[in-house]
């Protein structure tokens, strides 16, 4: 009975703390300064983290510890004990980059709060971070708490949660869509098309933020199959290919990224009396170029590139205005032998690179043959 009250006080304790956090980050919070509410929340999770892995709390302790806030400060929102949870694991996630020490650390600007506990002293609401290993310390800051648990959830890799920072916080994503980026495994594709950028785009930073704009593979999942099939002839394919994409361009420009702007399809181009016709014309404004894809239902051929340098020749004579940037081009193919367009595509002296598509249709053979035969369903409808 006297362990369990001496647990209670502990409770009631931790409860004041935190209050006393919240109440004193919520001034600076007002702001609206997402690294406080970061600091904040990573301060508690350390607090916390700290009674319950070492065993001094009981198993119901954030439950407890929850209530009593909400009891003391009505209305409040984003302590329920499953938050606490969540802020513990956003702590021990992130534990390596506490660096106190480090000269080059970015302290939050909330008060300290301390709990003594005879020599021990407890820091709620203190974060320091240290840019180290390509840590993108100012991103990092700009993405929501909520954010950033759906991220350490979804990947282990430091990288990978490094490219998700980074892309949240650059492209404003929703919740929903990074969800769906990470379970898209969007990362395993970033920084990985086949290109010639480096060569051919003269600014480093520029060619930089060109390479992670492209992936090496789009899911197409608006593409019906079955409409394609097996043709005699392959533009007819590259027609309805493009017809879908066409009817669904808000969904193809959020698969290609952010800053995009459609321009056209079959976009007449013509020099010296002979016309031409690219496939689909987008605009970036990050890269400040035009943007031209071609569409091809099969494997990759060399033959294309010649046809995209001719488009880019001829957007870039024609149609770029004095202050864009050369026109790049991109050849969306349905397979490409990655090692041989890394080879080939080094000798264009045009920005373009080669990227793949494939359909939500197309299920792993493993799932495809533990499916019943076509003929068999037929049958049993």
């Amino acid at each position: 009975m006297e362990n369990s009250k001496s647990l209670t006080t502990q409770y009631n304790q931790a409860a004041e703390i935190i209050k006393t956090a919240i109440l004193q980050s919520q001034y600076d919070a007002a702001k609206g300064v997402n690294r406080v509410q970061l600091a904040l929340y990573y301060g508690i999770g350390k607090f916390i983290s700290i009674k319950t892995r070492k065993g001094v709390w009981g198993t119901n302790a954030l439950q407890t510890i929850s209530d009593k806030l909400r009891k003391d400060l009505p209305g409040l929102r984003g302590f329920s004990a499953n938050s606490l949870k969540n802020m513990r694991k956003f702590y021990e996630n992130w534990i390596m980059l506490d660096t106190a020490n480090s000269d080059t650390n970015l302290n939050s600007t909330i008060a300290i709060v301390e709990l003594e506990e005879g020599e021990n002293v407890v820091e709620v609401g203190a974060m320091h971070i240290q840019e180290v290993n390509n840590f993108p310390v100012e991103d990092f800051f700009r993405v929501p708490f909520t954010h950033h648990i759906r991220i350490i959830e979804g990947t282990k890799d430091i990288k990978a949660r490094y490219y998700y920072i980074h892309k949240t916080a650059e492209e404003h994503l929703q919740v929903d869509k990074l969800t769906s980026l990470i379970k898209a495994e969007d990362y395993m594709h970033c920084d990985k098309m086949p290109s010639n950028f480096s060569k051919t785009i003269s600014d480093a930073s520029l060619a930089r933020k060109a390479v992670l704009m492209f992936k090496d593979e789009y899911l197409l999942d608006f593409i019906n199959v079955e409409q394609i099939g097996e043709r005699e002839c392959i533009d007819v394919d590259e027609r309805l290919v493009e017809k879908q994409i066409i009817d669904n361009i808000k969904r193809f420009i959020m698969s290609f990224g952010s800053d995009f702007a459609f321009i056209g399809n079959q976009y007449h181009l013509e020099i010296h009396g002979v016309e031409h016709f690219p496939d689909l014309l987008f605009f970036n404004r990050e890269l400040n170029a035009m943007v031209v894809v071609e569409l091809k239902t099969g494997e990759f051929k060399t033959s294309y590139l010649g046809q995209l340098m001719g488009y880019l020749s001829i957007l870039d004579a024609k149609v770029k205005k004095p202050h864009e940037n050369p026109s790049i081009g991109i050849v969306l193919c349905k397979s490409a032998n990655k090692d041989y367009v890394e080879f080939v595509i080094q000798d264009y002296n045009k920005p373009m690179g080669v990227a793949t598509y494939t359909t939500s249709e197309e299920m792993p053979e493993k799932l495809r043959n533990a499916l019943p035969d076509i003929e068999e369903l037929k049958k049993l409808l």
